[in-house]
């Protein structure tokens, strides 16, 4: 009988593209509305959310809303990551859609709050893939120089949601009744028609290479990721409520440290099926881009939750209008991301913007920090453009920095690691400033009514019999009789400073700005030693092609020298340095830890 041939593997010309530029673009249009779901999801509940707990009789519960949906989101993140290197993009992808559209159904229809919770966790579920799969499937598709250019559009629609969000959920929950059902359940059923577009853009234009590799599932490891991060979490939503040295929150650490400490022993064992692969952070470009990310997005939190309050307490705005007022950060941001991405598309060159982004971001916060109660509202707003403008710079290069770095096989879990690190680094932000701020605030009210030009405004304030006899002064002048209640008479209020007179309100506007002047110290100082870091980041050249084209390419060698080497009479080939698999690697290793760009 005839020996058969072996089949030989033609390699594919590199001018045949794999998708066309048409289905590219209108992929992308589909992963950026699935990225305005995600990031429109974590801000439109937040004006929403005192209509929704009135309504449902659950005021007392509403953190656990929102928590809910932060643990579950932040969890996943890098389990979709891992699968979607095992199984492929586009399954993960469209089950994380499927998920946050079934979960926004069911919260519109919630009869109590805990099965809002509930619901808004299998929300996050969703979510958790929508943050990070746009970004790796990017990464599939364009060459990191294309993906630069592309990824400025993505924090475009990031900074668009992050303030239609606020006006959005104000808008609806507004409304008593919306087609029959209470204004505030479409602030969930809003998001059906964008989801359901997404949901078909992707199954009908995304098709990517199919993985078929036997693999182990890194159950365990899941697991333990969950052990150690969740109780971490919690303490940081709740850890000013319970007290940060009360047993609840000693639990919360000691529970937190055994699960990573399990999580880092499971993994190394695990090796490359690993969840997070600890051999990524031997690569030294990998392993800087996830710290700088860290305190990226400690830096980042910690600037867009305080902001708001300043401008919602101090500077009497509600809730829409200190939306609206957000806005230089986030031209900032699409500024800076979109000008650095054609920068990086047209040179290749994307090392120095951490370092010159961090010093903007250190300017804006240097900024904030001279801020006082009767500061002009124009140097809060030059301070939120600084901050825009730094992280514009930051976020999508230090992922492309990331992705840059690792083997197209592990695009899936070094993107959303990235993602999972730099959202942790944004709760532990949240914790901290937010502590701070509660710590600080009845030693600096107290301060306040100390204040000789503030007290005589006051006295004289209070002789008034126009201001006695005021309703919108009787609460304040409720707390000023008694002494006791001014250090904690903004912990859960403070409404009724919109409504006093300004002499009244003067001490605790005072009080109240310079309670946050030591959470933008805080927030400074991590800048500053992220900006120190970044002087010793270095960065390997840009590949010239996508993930895809190179795992595509490798695959056809990979299938070619098993084709020559079944073939009568050859000669095994050595695996050496010449070989183009196996260089490529090396020189990406190699370049991990000496290039520059």
């Amino acid at each position: 009988m005839p020996q058969r041939e072996p089949r030989s593997v033609e390699p594919r010309e590199a001018d045949e593209p794999l998708m066309s530029r048409r289905q590219i673009m209108l992929v992308l249009v589909g992963l950026m509305m699935a990225m305005f779901l995600s990031s429109l999801s974590q801000t439109v509940v937040g004006t929403s959310m005192r209509t929704i707990a009135d309504d449902l009789h659950g005021l007392d519960l509403q953190v656990w809303v929102v928590t809910a949906f932060l643990i579950v989101s932040t969890i996943v993140t890098p389990i979709y990551g891992k699968l979607s290197d095992i199984f492929g993009r586009r399954p993960l992808f469209i089950i994380a859609i499927v998920l946050f559209l079934v979960g926004s159904i069911l919260c519109s229809f919630a009869q109590d709050m805990v099965q809002l919770a509930a619901f808004r966790a299998l929300q996050g579920l969703g979510a958790g893939g929508l943050m990070s799969l746009p970004l790796t499937i990017m990464g599939d598709v364009l060459s990191p120089r294309e993906r630069a250019k592309y990824q400025g559009y993505f924090l475009a629609v990031f900074g668009v949601s992050s303030i239609l969000g606020p006006l959005i959920g104000g808008v609806l929950a507004g409304a008593d009744q919306l087609l029959f059902l209470e204004g505030w359940r479409w602030v969930f059923l809003f998001n059906l028609p964008i989801g359901a577009a997404a949901l078909w853009m992707v199954w009908r234009y995304l098709h990517l290479p199919a993985h078929h590799e036997r693999v182990r599932i890194d159950w365990w490891g899941a697991a333990l990721l969950a052990v150690g991060v969740v109780p971490l979490l919690l303490v940081g939503e709740q850890g000013r409520e319970w007290g940060w040295g009360s047993l609840m929150s000693i639990a919360c650490y000691v529970v937190g440290a055994i699960g990573i400490v399990l999580f880092i022993v499971v993994e190394r064992r695990m090796g490359d099926a690993a969840l997070i692969p600890l051999q990524l952070f031997r690569n030294r470009t990998f392993s800087m881009a996830t710290v700088l990310g860290v305190f990226t997005g400690f830096g980042m939190f910690a600037g867009m939750m305080m902001i708001p309050f300043v401008l919602q307490i101090v500077h009497g705005m509600n809730p829409t209008e200190a939306g609206l007022s957000t806005l230089p950060m986030i031209l900032g941001l699409m500024i800076a991301s979109i000008g650095s991405g054609q920068v990086i598309a047209r040179t290749g060159r994307y090392s120095f913007f951490p370092v010159i982004g961090l010093a903007v971001m250190a300017i804006g916060y240097g900024v904030l920090v001279t801020l006082q109660f009767d500061t002009p509202l124009w140097m809060l707003l030059l301070g939120q453009l600084l901050l825009g403008l730094g992280l514009g710079q930051l976020m999508q290069t230090l992922t492309i920095a990331s992705q840059n770095a690792v083997d197209p096989k592990d695009m899936g879990v070094a993107t959303s690691s990235a993602t999972f690190f730099r959202q942790l680094g944004g709760t532990a932000g949240v914790a901290v400033v937010f502590s701070m701020l509660y710590s600080r605030l009845p030693e600096t009210l107290q301060a306040a009514f100390g204040r000789q030009d503030l007290r005589a405004d006051l006295a004289t304030a209070l002789e008034d019999p126009n201001v006695l006899a005021d309703p919108g002064n009787e609460r304040i002048l409720g707390i000023l009789q008694n002494p006791a209640q001014i250090g904690g008479a903004l912990n859960e209020d403070s409404s009724f400073l919109n409504t006093a007179d300004p002499r009244l309100a003067a001490p605790f506007l005072d009080g109240f700005s310079n309670a946050t002047t030591g959470p933008f110290w805080a927030a400074l100082v991590v800048v500053l030693v992220a900006l120190v870091l970044a002087l010793f980041f270095k960065a390997p050249p840009l590949r010239q092609k996508s993930a895809m084209e190179e795992a595509m390419q490798q695959r056809a060698e990979r299938a070619q020298l098993e084709a020559d080497a079944s073939a009568p009479g050859s000669v095994a080939r050595p695996v050496t340095a010449s070989n183009p698999i196996v260089s490529e690697g090396a020189a990406r290793r190699d370049g991990g830890r000496s290039g520059t760009s």
